[in-house]
């Protein structure tokens, strides 16, 4: 059964089909297009996450590179960056082997499908003027029999070649439209089949994710944390505070001072007050304006001292204040953090002052490591450089050792300069190692300094008899702080910038506040200042602007 056979009277049916079908082909392609472009879209927005999050981050000094969790968040953007690559391959494939194919395709198939219709046009044309000549000749027929047996004749003739050729077209029309019907198959198959392909790839890609996620190690990062912030910096021992309250009360109990009322009644007196002997307030406000020298012995007669008044325990309280003052030594201990008042940060020096004595040593081991890995780079070509030089004067068909003399000359100037930088940087680990053991030593001397100061031997005490009680607490108070004097000033500073002052032996500061400069900058980035009012303290140096005097 064939078209021409069966159809034969249905040509406009079969011209409406083949142009239905060729609209569905072309439907098809306009589809896979937008398939096309949606994949192509994806794929760009996958590659811009990507991007998104994983630019910045190449730097090797950047102390989270070394995390874990870090580097799987790196394998999983890389993964999806070549998922996203495989999402445009998909839309590659499918513009090329159907949209191109088909499109291309559906063109000739138009083209072929116009022919076979002016043909068919044109056999109906020829038929139509057929049987016009044969109704002309019966009206003729009487007059013109033979014309008209012969017109006749060749009408049938005719007749049955119009028939023939419309069976054929109609052949060639259906054998059209079986193609492209196959070629359509074929494209739904192929639809399937590109995806398909790149499926096993996609399975790598989140295999890899999932790797990456398995490969985080939180107790490694959280000691790598450790390893990349640790300050080095000893742990302060506790305050020693001696209760020198036994000694008070014999000095009262002893001394013939006159008073209704002894040390413990005040102190009854007083229990709601706070006497915090070791305030920094308290001592710098009470110095200002007093002096600390220790009271004389009480007279043997039994008559009070007027130093001390009707109340010995606030005079032995003031005395305290008068002699005590804060360890600034041991601000050498607080945590060099970045501090960001008004997001501004320290200055980044090159011999890493800025950082912790411990980060400091790392890094400046780490920079010598640097510099000596390019030394013997440079070392090496040096002599390869020599080889060279050496083999062309004996050959000198082989080249002119001139050529190597701005080679040679530049490798030897940057042995040079890299010398320097490891001599400057070794200077560096060395200073940065001896003030690591001073500031280890002062902590400890800080920690234990009653003691220390109980065992020292004082030449202005021994030489002396024994005086009395009231007289040995203050002279060992002045023993455990003799060489806390109120230093002078060597300057004075402006603020550039606020400060919080929040770490412990910081002081807070305003922009454009006036301080005295008590001690310089020793190369860690901070300085020590104080206010008008006594208040002392540490603040960046960065953050100010010194004058000395």
């Amino acid at each position: 059964m064939d078209w021409g056979t069966e159809l034969w009277d249905q040509y406009d049916t079969i011209e409406k089909h083949t142009q239905s079908g060729l609209e569905l082909v072309e439907k098809y392609v306009k589809f896979v297009k937008e398939r096309t472009e949606i994949e192509q879209t994806y794929a760009k927005q996958l590659r811009n996450l990507s991007k998104k999050y994983n630019q910045k981050r190449s730097s090797k000094d950047e102390p989270e590179c070394r995390l874990s969790s870090y580097q799987s968040f790196l394998e999983i953007l890389n993964e999806m960056n070549d998922y996203a690559g495989q999402r445009e391959l998909i839309a590659e494939n499918l513009m090329m082997n159907i949209c191109i194919d088909l499109t291309k395709y559906l063109q000739d198939l138009k083209q072929e499908r116009k022919t076979y219709l002016m043909e068919a046009k044109k056999a109906q044309q020829s038929l139509e003027s057929t049987y016009k000549q044969l109704d002309n000749s019966k009206k003729r027929f009487e007059r013109e029999w033979r014309e008209a047996e012969r017109a006749a004749q060749n009408a049938e003739k005719t007749d049955l070649d119009i028939n023939a050729t419309k069976a054929d077209v109609e052949k060639k029309l259906q054998d059209l439209d079986e193609r492209r019907i196959r070629k359509l198959a074929q494209g739904y198959i192929l639809f399937s089949d590109t995806e398909k392909q790149v499926m096993p790839i996609i399975g790598k890609c989140l295999e890899g994710i999932t790797k990456a996620g398995t490969n985080v190690n939180d107790k490694n990062d959280t000691m790598i944390v450790i390893e990349q912030n640790k300050s080095g910096f000893e742990r302060p021992g506790d305050v020693e505070f001696e209760d020198y309250s036994q000694g008070i009360n014999r000095a009262s109990s002893d001394s013939s001072l006159g008073t209704p009322k002894g040390p413990m009644d005040l102190l009854g007196r007083n229990k709601g007050k706070n006497f915090w002997l070791f305030s920094r307030k308290s001592k710098l406000s009470s110095t200002l304006t007093s002096v600390s020298t220790p009271p004389d012995a009480s007279p043997p007669n039994g008559s009070h001292s007027p130093k001390f008044g009707r109340d010995p325990l606030s005079y032995c309280l003031k005395e305290i204040n008068k002699t005590v003052k804060p360890r600034i030594s041991s601000f050498r201990t607080l945590r060099r953090s970045k501090f960001t008042p008004d997001k501004i940060m320290p200055t980044v020096t090159e011999d890493f002052g800025h950082l912790p004595p411990e980060q400091r040593r790392k890094r400046l081991q780490q920079k010598l490591e640097e510099i000596s890995k390019e030394l013997q780079k440079e070392v090496d070509q040096s002599e390869a450089l020599g080889k060279m030089k050496d083999v062309y004067e004996k050959n000198p068909q082989m080249g002119d050792p001139a050529t190597l003399a701005s080679q040679i000359s530049q490798t030897s100037q940057n042995i040079e300069r890299l010398k320097g930088e490891m001599g400057k940087y070794e200077n560096w680990l060395t200073e940065a190692g001896a003030r690591g053991d001073t500031m280890r030593y002062k902590t400890n001397t800080f920690s234990n300094n009653g003691a220390h100061d109980a065992l020292s031997p004082d030449g202005a005490h021994s030489d002396e008899s024994p005086p009395d009680p009231s007289q040995a607490i203050y002279a060992e108070f002045d023993d455990d702080f003799e060489d806390e004097e109120l230093a002078a000033p060597i300057g004075r500073c402006t603020a550039m910038y606020s400060f919080p002052g929040a770490s412990e032996g910081t002081i807070s500061m305003q922009e454009g506040e006036v301080l005295a400069v008590i001690e310089e900058d020793k190369g860690d980035g901070w300085t020590r200042v104080r206010r008008n009012n006594g208040d002392e303290g540490y603040i960046p140096t960065s953050y100010v602007s010194i004058s000395l005097n």
